[in-house]
């Protein structure tokens, strides 16, 4: 169930550069769905369903594991963890959140008093409890990282929040499309990406050793349609929406097209994106090699990059519907 699913994934601890325990809850869910699977030195894993067509294509999709998170850089004298992020961290909604490192050791993100200054990373610390340098040393690092707490809850039936929704919820829509997925017609290569909230930089080096022939990112966009904001023009609970552009590529209209033909067959709504800023691994598939088709299929979520990114069910549903006939067509 995909419900099952997403809660599983948003379980793991997986900040960028750090995501081999996603890649092993990935595993242990689709292991017997795919005919291959490989971690690579960029510590993407890849998995492979092979098709029935020895001329067909090789569609890839890739889904990033890694979410946004704070490295200790120094431990000063009273215990105190300084920190810097890792991705596209907001202090100001970091302050008093509970954060939790790999080993298990729980903190508050917290900000020391400023004058005049909005709030910065240089102002935040953790606190893990330590009365000292040596005591906090026991239990972490300079270099380990933290992430916002696993805190999994539902808004109404439909609608679910959580940290690393971004992008947990497309690793669970991949999974569930491997799963689903029957004797395809083309070779179906999910990547499960690392690295992306820093770069798309396991993407892109997946996108040149896997080949493709046509390619798709899976990704949240934001949403426009909370109080004083219009901007992108995404409704949470419309549908999933097809990108046609933001600041990494412009999707190429074959497959912007084909996107809105499966939405149409699979008779679910579809939204159409345009976001002015941000990018994905679609555009890393895009500029691979000589240049593949590629776009990205986006899943609404408001409250992006936060302790609580929210996302609908019906739109991860509707989606599901969408790439399985994407695959039938290709």
């Amino acid at each position: 169930m995909l419900r099952d699913t997403l809660k599983t994934l948003l379980s793991a601890y997986g900040p960028s550069g750090n995501e081999h325990a996603v890649a092993e809850a990935v595993k242990s869910l689709i292991a017997a769905h795919v005919d291959s699977m490989r971690v690579d030195a960029m510590g993407n894993l890849i998995v492979e369903k092979y098709g029935s067509d020895e001329q067909g294509k090789r569609i890839m999709f890739s889904a990033h594991m890694d979410h946004i998170g704070f490295v200790v850089t120094d431990i000063d004298d009273k215990g105190f963890l300084r920190v810097h992020n890792v991705g596209g961290i907001s202090p100001s909604i970091s302050i008093a959140r509970h954060v939790v490192f790999e080993n298990g050791t729980e903190g508050v993100i917290y900000s020391q008093p400023r004058k005049d200054e909005d709030p910065a990373m240089k102002h935040l610390f953790i606190d893990i409890g330590a009365d000292s340098r040596e005591e906090a040393a026991q239990c972490v690092q300079p270099g380990d990282m933290a992430v916002y707490a696993p805190d999994f809850f539902e808004l109404g039936s439909p609608r679910v929040a959580s940290p690393a929704m971004d992008d947990r919820c497309c690793c669970a829509l991949l999974c569930e499309l491997m799963m689903y997925l029957d004797e395809p017609r083309n070779t179906v290569v999910g990547v499960f990406s690392s690295q992306e909230e820093v770069g798309v930089r396991g993407a892109t080096t997946a996108a040149y050793s896997v080949k493709p022939d046509i390619g798709l990112g899976l990704d949240v966009t934001v949403c426009g349609d909370t109080p004083e904001l219009k901007i992108p023009a995404i409704t949470l609970g419309a549908g999933a929406a097809v990108k046609i552009m933001d600041r990494s590529m412009i999707a190429s209209p074959s497959v912007r097209e084909a996107l809105f033909l499966a939405a149409k067959q699979a008779g679910v709504p579809v939204q159409r994106e345009i976001l002015p800023f941000g990018g994905q691994d679609g555009s890393a598939i895009q500029h691979s090699r000589a240049g593949v088709p590629a776009g990205c299929l986006s899943i609404p979520c408001r409250y992006t990059h936060s302790p609580a990114e929210v996302i609908d069910m019906r739109d991860m549903e509707g989606a599901l519907k969408i790439l399985l006939k994407f695959v039938e067509n290709v």
